[in-house]
Formats: C-alpha cells, sequence, structure tokens
C-alpha cells in the first residue's frame, strides 16, 4: 500500500494547482503513477512533468535506448512500479525477452552488444557515479554529444522517479509484471 493516497483525480487539487494537473492530464492522459505523487508539490510534478515528456517523448534519442536505460534504472532501484511500466514497453519496442531477464538478473550475458552497452553505461553511473573514459567515448562515438546527454538526462529522469516511487511505495499497475526483489 502507498504511503501517501495517489491524487488521481483533479477533484484532489486546489483551484490554484489545476492548471498543472490539466497539464499532466494533458500531456499522458491522466493522473497516475509518480505524477500522482509529486501532486503532493505541484510546482515540482509541474516541472517534473516537462522534463519527462522531453526525455519520453520528444528527445531525438531512440526508444529502444532510453526503455533499456529506465529499464536497467529501475532495476537497480528495485523499483516495482517503474519496472512494471517498463517491462511492458520494452516489449513493445521489441525488446528480445532474453535482455529483459539479463536486465532483471542484472547482468550484460547474451545480450546485443549495443543493448548490453546501454546497460552498462546505465549501471556505472548508477552503482560507480560515474563512468570511464572509455565508456564516455563509446556512447560519445555511437550517438553525438547530444544524445549522450539525452542518455545521461534519461538516466537522471528515471532515478528520481524510482526514488519517489520507492520512498511512497507506490505499487505496480494494474496488470504490469512485478519485479521480485
Amino acid at each position: 500500500m502507498a504511503r501517501l493516497t495517489p491524487i488521481i483525480s483533479i477533484d484532489q487539487v486546489t483551484a490554484e494547482d489545476r492548471g498543472i494537473a490539466e497539464g499532466i492530464i494533458a500531456s499522458r492522459g491522466t493522473l497516475q503513477g509518480p505524477m500522482s505523487l509529486f501532486m503532493y508539490c505541484p510546482e515540482l510534478a509541474g516541472r517534473v512533468a516537462d522534463a519527462g515528456a522531453y526525455v519520453r517523448f520528444e528527445g531525438d534519442l531512440d526508444m529502444r535506448v532510453r526503455v533499456l536505460a529506465a529499464m536497467t534504472v529501475a532495476r537497480e532501484f528495485e523499483a516495482m512500479y517503474v519496472w512494471g511500466a517498463q517491462s511492458g514497453n520494452a516489449r513493445r519496442q521489441n525488446v528480445a525477452e532474453a535482455t529483459i531477464d539479463a536486465i532483471r538478473a542484472k547482468h550484460a550475458q547474451g545480450v546485443p552488444a549495443e543493448d548490453a552497452q546501454i546497460m552498462d553505461f546505465t549501471r556505472a553511473l548508477l552503482t560507480k557515479h560515474r563512468v570511464t573514459d572509455a565508456e564516455f567515448a563509446a556512447i560519445r562515438s555511437r550517438f553525438g554529444e547530444k544524445q549522450l546527454i539525452e542518455l545521461t538526462g534519461t538516466i537522471g529522469y528515471y532515478s528520481m522517479l524510482c526514488m519517489t516511487v520507492n520512498a511512497c511505495q507506490l505499487e505496480p499497475g494494474e496488470g504490469a509484471e512485478v519485479l521480485k526483489v
């Protein structure tokens, strides 16, 4: 059970914060998941939603790369809600079950090299808090500076979501895959 009651209805929001909630609903279709928790701090919710819109939908980074990074972040944080949402996204992006299994098991064995590169870069940032010169150069060479920063921002964005859902103990959505921790 979540530690905070998720704010999922416009009726739960004060009149002065309705514009923020309406903006989130307009861009995402609903108030749910981490956004339903961020609404306890509406100004932050609006800013996080704006960053999320860019990270999730508007940037130049390939959607598959975003999903691999998001799943790796969710696994490292053991964030059940984010894992449930992202495992579904991964399957829609045709990520192989073997790759999803590898992320779940925290390794990259048997994963295509281009997927393993994203997983390893993400894990390095989360566990060592930095990447080696070689890891940085490889990502830079593959994506260029702009998408390297987009990837790093994606990792940061999903880290913030994971910390929020973990602090508030938000459970996976209905029908979502449950990460065993």
